[in-house]
């Protein structure tokens, strides 16, 4: 089995740790899951993994176990008033505006039930577990995965949690960059090496599918018409209209990674990623165009923040961006 000290195959665990220095000012601390949340005087500015939404709040979370969260589209933010661990915290998800849970380094999950206030450590699958994303089907149903092929699932709310066994041979260890829904019952995990993983049953069996680009996957969603796209490395984008028994080349105009993408009110799709890189699809994701924004920042994630208006997050914080910046073809 491949094993290298604490590779995790994802960019954005580097990057985030890299740009730790950028909390306060003062020296990095290193993380720490027996401690509470860092409060970093400019918490905006903190490197952050994930955003999401919860009802109307976003909520983003980071290094540190840092939480953030706006009430306001995203003009302002403000920490949690209470996070139990000081671990990198890599994804957040919400069933609902009040339900949500976040995981991270050291395998940890952690849940709040008051829409992102207050945080409970539920689950801790071990200090070598690097978990990458999470996804809640309802209130009660879950699956977090990450790093080596570390899959688990849950069915009481993440109070107890089960080994899912996600790929075999080869594939039993490729790092799970990304959990995402599809239509109906199905469920996608973008990996490495040009794998995606996929599931008809919401995670009770999966099968392997191998996409004409090796590089990796970091994110992917389902499009309004069903089309499931992911996207990665070098500025490859690949859809699906069969859920993944077969995929096409998407071109997006550039060679900077994506990370994190979102889908508008309006069905525009967005996504971001490497050097300040944004690529707009209008048509449901068969065609984008790209550019690359001054600040050529690197971003994990973005969000809409109503109308073309988007929040991006990533080694510098909190950013505010319009997907109308980018220029037509």
């Amino acid at each position: 089995m491949r094993r290298s000290a604490l590779r995790t195959g994802c960019w954005l665990v580097g990057l985030t740790l890299a740009a730790g220095s950028s909390l306060t000012g003062a020296e990095t601390q290193m993380p720490d899951p027996g401690r509470p949340a860092y409060l970093a005087r400019l918490a905006a500015k903190a490197p952050l993994t994930d955003v999401t939404r919860a009802g109307n709040r976003l909520v983003g979370v980071g290094d540190f176990g840092i939480v953030l969260l706006s009430d306001d589209a995203g003009r302002s933010w403000r920490q949690a008033r209470a996070v139990p661990v000081r671990s990198m915290l890599t994804a957040v998800t919400f069933a609902n505006e009040q339900r949500g849970w976040a995981v991270g380094h050291g395998g940890i999950v952690i849940a709040t039930a008051d829409g992102g206030e207050n945080w409970s450590l539920v689950h801790s699958a071990g200090a070598e577990v690097s978990l990458l994303s999470v996804w809640f089907a309802d209130a009660n149903r879950g699956i977090a995965v990450g790093a080596f092929g570390y899959a688990m699932g849950t069915a009481d709310a993440g109070r107890t949690w089960t080994r899912i066994t996600i790929g075999a041979g080869d594939d039993a260890d490729r790092h799970l960059n990304r959990v995402f829904p599809g239509p109906g019952e199905s469920l996608f995990i973008a990996a490495e090496t040009g794998t995606v993983f996929v599931s008809g049953d919401r995670g009770k069996s999966w099968a392997t599918s191998r996409l004409p680009y090796n590089g990796s996957m970091w994110g992917g969603m389902a499009t309004r018409d069903g089309t499931i796209l992911v996207w990665g490395m070098r500025g490859h984008v690949l859809s699906s209209v069969d859920l993944g028994r077969t995929w096409n080349d998407v071109p997006t105009g550039t060679d900077q990674s994506f990370s994190g993408g979102t889908r508008l009110a309006d069905g525009t799709i967005v996504l971001a990623g490497l050097g300040g890189a944004l690529a707009v699809s209008g048509d449901g994701g068969r065609h984008f165009r790209s550019s690359i924004r001054p600040d050529r920042g690197n971003y994990t994630a973005v969000i809409g923040a109503g109308g073309s208006d988007l929040v991006l997050v990533g080694g510098a914080g909190v950013l505010a961006a319009s997907s109308a910046d980018v220029p037509s073809n």
